[in-house]
């Protein structure tokens, strides 16, 4: 039953994305929305109305930070490229998370491979990510303050 809060808003979703109302569709959503549900035992949290305007704002920032980060990189890792000689200095960049939730862990994580020219390798058992960055020069200056306000921004939300 506890897990029934979780299935049926991903089988409307799911319903929602295919717009087929067809009983084979129906049948198929339900079955895949248990399954995801099956895998990843989702735990439920206390919801605070309280908490909602921050984590709203909090959450808006992260996107905000999150696409300057993409273009800013994406400008970045062009200007490498199309540059003759090519200067690149590869290493990987040890970054602790600092975050308590395995959640905003990987959050965390995906914010930074999904940034072009630097991608999460390994996550160890005491929340170090371990990225590998075309410039590993530029990347210890800039990985402690990133990482600073990305953890903040996502204890505020999940908090």
């Amino acid at each position: 039953m506890g897990y029934l809060i979780f299935v049926v808003p991903l089988w409307l979703v799911y319903l929602a994305l295919t717009a087929n109302l067809e009983l084979s569709n129906l049948v198929l959503g339900l079955l895949l929305a248990v399954g995801i549900v099956a895998l990843l035992r989702p735990t439920s949290f206390r919801f605070s109305w309280r908490r909602l305007p921050g984590a709203l704002m909090a959450s808006v920032h992260y996107l905000v930070i999150l696409i300057v980060d993409l273009i800013r990189s994406g400008i970045q890792v062009a200007r490498i490229v199309l540059d003759p000689a090519l200067p690149i200095r590869p290493g990987i960049v040890a970054i602790p998370s600092g975050c308590q939730s395995e959640l905003a862990t990987a959050l965390s994580a995906h914010a930074i491979t999904v940034t072009p020219g630097e991608l999460v390798v390994e996550i160890d058992a005491d929340g170090v990510m371990y990225t590998h960055a075309l410039d590993a020069t530029q990347a210890e200056i800039y990985v402690a303050a990133a990482q600073r306000l990305r953890r903040d921004l996502l204890q505020k939300i999940f908090a």
